[in-house]
């Protein structure tokens, strides 16, 4: 193992202790009840509520998807998809979050469920029950996926064994999702929201000196018919442009309408100290929903411009959502501080995961054990 690899390595070792002990510490000031465990007893304040929902929404997705997507095509489908997220981020807070805050206050419901039962006056709990068994279906396979993609970092950087490694991100996050709870959750959430930033800006400026600066990465980009435009895209195989019609925006911008139905993204409304303060909220979610996401296409065009300088391979496929990671590598080639950096880059993506992964699990143990095991 290199020396670039053992700082690499040691870096998201010492990340994932700290996870672990500010889960553990968080846990130990933590209101014991249930409100207290699930809600974090409905005091999480403005910034925790709003970039804790945005982490648990965007998972590796904004690290490795969408940079992954424009280095593939160009910006129409990362674009669009991003426009469609960051319009859905919005209107959730503004027609979504208040109303659940007062009505899951009024009503003493915890869980989404709950609320949906308590709201419409269910005599027998029918429709709590089935949107509680919605959850368990979707979001544990949703969590499994989430260590599978750990034990696959673990596995392409270190040659650890897979199960191995995927065992080890479980311990880590039950270990402060069972003992902080949602106060821990959301902490955590906002914490990785900054490392998520962090690698993203620190990734943006390397990867441009690295094309030989910005009016480099821009003329590389113009030389690829179609990569530029939102109306068409790059297409690999014939090295021309593809029309991208009205239909696809369209498909590519209805992502945003999945906020408004995701339990661990409402379950922030409900938790947050007092309704007025998720005007802030929404300004600060909707204002890092667009930088972060502008970065990540970004890097995608930045990336393929490195690929053209043969300083990182150029990529096909599925392989293209590796940019980050391969960026990282080149970066911790050229020393022990920049291989800290770049365990500091690739411990965000494993933030991303972790994040969603924390979220959707609390999530899905509130819907057995409130609703499923207790109602």
């Amino acid at each position: 193992m290199s020396t670039a690899q053992i700082c690499i390595m040691a870096t998201i070792i010492l990340y994932l202790c700290f996870v672990i002990f500010t889960g553990v510490m968080i846990g130990r000031r933590s209101k014991k009840s249930a409100e207290g465990f699930y809600l974090g007893g409905r005091g999480i304040g403005p910034l925790v509520t709003a970039m804790s929902a945005e982490a648990s929404d965007m998972s590796s997705y904004l690290l490795m998807g969408i940079p992954g997507l424009a280095y593939l095509s160009g910006v129409a489908d990362a674009s669009w998809t991003a426009i469609g997220l960051a319009i859905g981020t919005y209107l959730n807070f503004l027609l979504v979050a208040k109303k659940l805050r007062r009505y899951s206050v009024k009503l003493d419901a915890i869980t989404i469920p709950s609320f949906i039962s308590k709201r419409y006056g269910e005599e027998k709990p029918v429709i709590m029950c089935i949107s509680a068994l919605i959850i368990l279906i979707f979001f544990v396979p949703y969590v499994a996926s989430g260590l599978a993609a750990i034990g696959k970092l673990f596995n392409s950087l270190f040659g650890w064994d897979y199960m191995a490694a995927a065992v080890i991100g479980a311990i880590v996050i039950i270990s402060y999702t069972s003992i902080g709870g949602f106060s821990a959750v959301a902490t955590m959430d906002l914490i990785q929201s900054v490392i998520m930033t962090a690698a993203l800006a620190v990734i943006v400026v390397f990867g441009i000196v690295q094309a030989g600066g910005l009016d480099a990465v821009i003329a590389h980009a113009q030389e690829l018919p179609g990569f530029l435009s939102f109306t068409q895209t790059y297409d690999v195989s014939t090295g021309g442009a593809a029309p991208y019609g009205f239909i696809r925006i369209i498909s590519m911008l209805a992502w945003g309408l999945g906020y408004f139905g995701m339990p661990h993204i409402l379950v922030r409304f409900m938790a947050i100290r007092d309704e007025d303060e998720l005007t802030l909220s929404r300004r600060i979610a909707g204002t890092w929903v667009v930088l972060s996401m502008g970065v990540a296409v970004f890097i995608g065009i930045v990336g393929h411009a490195v690929s053209a300088t043969g300083r990182v391979p150029f990529l096909e496929g599925s392989a293209t959502e590796t940019i980050i990671v391969r960026l990282s590598d080149l970066l911790s080639s050229y020393g022990v501080f920049p291989a800290v950096i770049a365990g500091c880059i690739l411990a965000g993506i494993l933030a991303a995961t972790m994040s969603t992964a924390d979220s959707q699990l609390l999530a899905a143990s509130s819907a057995f054990s409130e609703n499923i095991v207790q109602e």
